[in-house]
Order: structure tokens, then sequence, then C-alpha cells
């Protein structure tokens, strides 16, 4: 009797260290602190009963698609879920326009616990999108890992104030480079046109969904994509001069620009590197059809080095210019301290006066240094930005022709004489 209980003591023992010495590791499968971060904002106003998404609610197929999402979370996301018009049923719009709460706290998922948290959701009242988009951003914090919302509803903003596209630009403007993705349940062209707002003023993605499939199966994708996110851009903040402009190395950088600015960045290049740079300047609101982009490379005594444009006309969500501009390797003895090259980023988009101007147009600048290319005659080098070699090509052609001309004519001349 003794030998067995102490077998079963040992056995006790022994499973126990085994659970202490299993349970760190499990732990340290899930979130970290720096793990992305997705939160779910779920329209749960009276119109999702519309029963028109494979023969049920819109309700009922948002529950069926966000089971399936949960089921498929990868390990290393948190995620939450935030409501909007789930709580008051009533007729007082300010009351009903601030009806946005969290149902789920973003962090590790507990599956059981978050499927019956959607489970109690019915469709209740009115749609403050605007409002949702920020308590959604402060659930998200700042912290570290990546920032996404994905939003899902079936009309377009009941409330007006807080604008939706003025929020998603105000939080696109904090720089804490936070994702809006929105899938609309609805068709018309206002849904259509507000939630293609929100999307692009955040670098996010407008998907319109008809079946319970197609809803799922893009949540999913977008939460994966918070997986595995590109390389994500550096905040930072053009000068109005090169003396006082931020100093960049090879990299990705965000920046605004209001109508009619100009943003002015330093770039430190070494003899034996080219700068490679390209910018792009986002339309996110309605703008003028008529605009322009310019980069331009600008040595420390205001010389232009090199410039890059372009130009169009009609509707756009981006335009993109760049450069390239090498330094060839000194000789030996020669000085090959870095030089600092200033890149000035100017557009031409314009607005109609109902149109709010802040914040700026959001910009995106790649900045890249590589070797330089060995032959001199590249066109890197004399293609780009170094219109003296046009000029003289175009001088000596003028050169030729005009005397030529001058042959012929007298030739034709005393050729008359004669005859």
């Amino acid at each position: 009797m003794i030998i067995r209980k102490r077998l079963a003591a040992g056995a006790c023992a022994l499973l126990a260290a085994l659970a202490a010495g299993t349970a760190p590791a499990n732990a340290a499968d899930g979130p970290s602190k720096n793990s992305p971060k997705v939160e779910l904002v779920l329209d749960v106003s009276g119109s999702m009963r519309a029963r028109d998404v494979d023969g049920q609610s819109r309700m009922a197929a948002a529950q069926q698609a966000f089971n399936e999402v949960i089921d498929a979370v990868p390990d290393d996301v948190r995620l939450g879920i935030r409501t909007l018009g789930a709580n008051y049923p009533g007729d007082d719009k300010e009351l009903g326009c601030k009806d946005s709460k969290q149902l789920y706290p973003v962090g590790p998922v507990n599956r059981t616990e978050a499927k019956a948290a959607v489970a109690t959701l019915r469709p209740t009242g009115w749609t403050p999108i605007g409002y949702a988009l920020r308590g959604a951003d402060a659930d998200l914090d700042v912290g570290g890992g990546t920032r996404r919302i994905v939003l899902i509803t079936d009309g377009e903003d009941s409330c007006g104030q807080p604008d939706p596209c003025d929020v998603a630009r105000e939080l696109a403007a904090k720089g804490t480079h936070l994702t809006v993705d929105t899938l609309g349940l609805a068709h018309d062209d206002k849904t259509r046109e507000q939630l293609s707002c929100i999307a692009e003023a955040t670098g996010g993605t407008y998907t319109t969904v008809t079946h319970t499939k197609e809803l799922s199966g893009r949540i999913k994708q977008l939460v994966r994509r918070a997986a595995d996110p590109v390389e994500t851009p550096k905040a930072t903040q053009g000068a109005a001069e090169c003396a006082k402009a931020p100093e960049l190395g090879a990299g990705l950088y965000t920046d605004r620009s209001a109508f009619g600015q100009h943003r002015w960045y330093r770039v430190k290049v070494t003899p034996g590197q080219e700068l490679r740079t390209s910018v792009s300047v986002g339309a996110d609101r309605a703008v003028d059809p008529d605009y322009g982009v310019l980069v331009r490379a600008v040595d420390d005594s205001g010389r232009e080095l090199v410039r890059g444009t372009d130009a169009g006309s009609g509707r756009t969500d981006v335009m993109s210019a760049g450069l390239r501009y090498p330094i060839a390797e000194g000789k030996k003895g020669e000085d090959k301290q870095a030089r600092t090259v200033c890149l000035e980023v100017s557009h031409s988009f314009s607005a109609p006066a109902s149109v709010k101007r802040d914040p700026g147009l959001p910009v995106e600048l790649a900045v890249d240094l590589v070797d330089a290319p060995d032959d001199p005659s590249d066109l890197a080098a004399f293609g780009l930005g170094r219109g003296w070699v046009l000029l003289v090509v175009l001088a000596v052609t003028g050169l030729i022709a005009g005397l030529l001309w001058g042959w012929l004519s007298r030739w034709r001349v005393s050729v008359w004489r004669t005859n």
C-alpha cells in the first residue's frame, strides 16, 4: 500500500513538473507585445435584418463569417471585436450616434468566449461609423506591431458627425500606420463611395461582398495580411527649406503635404553611390482634374542636379515620380566624403473650396542608395537632369544644318547665274 501511494505521489509530481515545463512554452508561442493587432468593427444596426445574403439575414451571415474567422486567426495575431449600433434601439440621434462598444478586447483569442460574444448580437440601432473608427483606434493603442481595422457594414454612416472620411484622414495623419479595410454588404453608390474614401485615406482596401463565403474569405485574408505585413514606412516631417530638412537614410517614409506646399528632405550620398528616389502623393479626397508631382535633387548650393515629374488629368488615386543621381567614385587622393543632396517634393493638386485642407495629402517617399554605374555615360548621369548635354547636341546639329543649308543656297545661286 505504501509503495502504491509513493508511486501515485511520484506520478503526480511528474505530471506537475511537465505542466510547469510546458506552460511557458505555450505562453511563448502566443502573441507578444509586438505582435500585429487587428480589430473587426461590425455594423449591428437595424438594416442588418435584411435577408439578402444566401437566403439569410446580413447579421446571420456576418456571425457565421466571424465564427470561421475566429477559428482561423493566426496564433501570433491579437484580435479584438467592436460593434456599432448594437445597444440603443431608440430614436434619440445623440444617443444612437454614440452607440459603439468593444465586444471583445484586443489580445490573444479565446475562441469559445469570442464566439459566445458574437452569438449575442442582434440588429438594433444607428450606424455611427466615424465614432466607431475613433473607438477602434483607441482599442488598438499605439504600442508595437502593425495596426489594422476591418470595417464590415451594410450602409453609409447615418450620423454625419464626425464624418467617417474626415476621421480616416485624421487617424492616418497621426502617423501610427493604421490601416482601415472596408467591406460593404450593400451595393448602393453612396455606401461604396464612403467606404472607398475611408480605405483610400489610410492605404486600405474596399471590397463589396454578396455571399457568406466571400465575407469570411476576405476577412481571413486581411487578418493574415496583418500577420505578414510589408515594410512599415517611418513617419517623417519635411521642412520648408533644405537647411532645416530632416536627414533620411535608405528606407520608406511617410509625410503629409498641404495644397501648394513644398517639402524638403536631405540625403547623404558617398562618391561611388547612386541615389534612387521615388515619391507618391495620394488623392484621399475630391480634387480638381489637373494635377502633377515633382521631385528635385539639389546640391547644398541650390544648383539643380536632376528632377523627376509626372502629370495628368481626370480621376486618380495616386501620382508618382522618381529620379536617379549617381556620384562617380573619386580617384585616389581625392575627397571621398559624403555629399548632401537636398530633395524637394511638391505637387500641383488643387481642390474646390468646399474640400477640407487639413490634414494635407499623404506623401510616401522611398529612398535607396546603390552602387553607382561604372560607365560614366550611363543614362542616369547624362540623360536625367543634365540639360546642357541636350543643349550642346542641339547646338552642334543646328550649326551643321546651317552650314549645309548655306552651301546649298550658294550653289543654287551660282547655277542660276550661269544659266
